[in-house]
């Protein structure tokens, strides 16, 4: 958009800036979150059902001891989700032999921010569940459904979490892996949920079962980027048609990976809207009754699901109709740059 309108310096600044206002709109959203998860920088004021949090620093709150890993964590899997969309597009218009060129150049390129986006997720997972281990021991322990804290913490790759009796049926695990990835040794205990009451401990198989399926999802953009990769250097990626249909399909990766990466982070916090202080069973208002909750869920669902289809439509829209002048672009360019150039 936009390229007979401005300059190209100008068109690739207004491009970077609304990248980068699109993330800083994350950084409060997070910041806020990550407070609820690890408060920090305030006091209470009142006593009862009046007592409120204040905040007292307000650096202290915003870089709390979780927020600046999971805001780490949160872009890498935005750069993950753009990178991937690109990807599927390129391919789609190379399997459908349109706009050839300009769909080559920009696999190209978000083919390398996909490797760095799924290794940087990777390197930001691991420091965030070592935070979780110091700030939100249950948390962790619900990840891998650990529950003996005088035993080392074992990595299940799979399984199902028997919620009752606190054991993973039918799973395969690596012994140790968890001390070892969080502690650095692999004989050392981790606590576990039984050092917690029952009543504090979150529901143990949905958040494992989100988290690992993350976690997979998460590995196996890792895998595809990296063939890729390889296939671009040896020169046949473009040539393999069933690998181009997976890179169409695979846009689904990270979006799943990033709502189940939610899911394992707000249902793992539970039973507490901010960690330790409030719990969600006292959060909601009593003068709110179950039918106004119903019907306010029910609304944003329906609004929600109407702003998806109609973002399905365009987007799909779009994509048929093709960048605009995609074959001029580079030639707009140069007459541009030679005009800059002249004045």
């Amino acid at each position: 958009f936009g390229w007979n309108k401005v300059s190209p310096k100008m068109h690739f600044f207004s491009t970077i800036m609304v990248s980068f206002g699109s993330m800083l709109s994350a950084v409060w959203i997070v910041v806020a979150n990550s407070w609820q998860q690890t408060p920090a920088g305030y006091h209470i004021v009142g006593e009862g059902i009046n007592a409120r949090a204040e905040i007292t620093d307000f650096w202290e709150m915003v870089f709390n001891p979780s927020s600046m890993e999971r805001l780490s964590h949160v872009l890498s899997g935005a750069w993950l989700a753009g990178a991937f969309l690109v990807l599927s597009v390129s391919a789609y218009y190379l399997l459908r032999n349109k706009h050839i060129e300009f769909a080559k150049s920009s696999f190209k390129i978000a083919l390398g921010l996909a490797l760095f986006a799924s290794l940087f997720q990777l390197f930001t997972g691991h420091k965030s569940a070592v935070g979780i281990s110091k700030t939100q021991p249950a948390k962790l322990a619900a990840f891998e459904a650990h529950s003996d804290s005088s035993g080392v913490g074992d990595l299940y790759l799979f399984g199902w979490v028997n919620d009752q009796q606190q054991e993973v049926k039918l799973g395969f695990k690596i012994p140790g892996m968890l001390s070892y990835l969080v502690h650095g040794d692999s004989k050392k205990p981790l606590t576990g949920l039984n050092a917690f009451k029952p009543e504090d401990r979150p529901p143990v198989n949905i958040v494992f079962q989100s988290y690992h399926i993350m976690v997979a999802i998460g590995f196996g953009l890792i895998a595809l980027s990296l063939i890729g990769i390889y296939m671009l250097w040896r020169g046949k990626l473009f040539e393999k048609r069933w690998l181009l249909w997976i890179f169409v399909f695979s846009v689904l990766g990270p979006q799943i990976a990033n709502q189940l990466g939610w899911i394992s982070a707000e249902v793992g916090r539970q039973p507490w809207i901010v960690y330790n202080l409030l719990r969600t069973s006292e959060a909601l208002s009593k003068v709110v009754t179950a039918n106004q909750v119903w019907f306010s869920l029910i609304l944003f669902t329906l609004v929600y699901f109407l702003l998806f289809i109609l973002f399905i439509y365009l987007l799909n829209e779009k994509i048929k109709h093709g960048p605009e002048g995609a074959e001029n672009i580079p030639s707009e360019y140069e007459h541009q740059k030679a005009a800059l150039e002249r004045n």
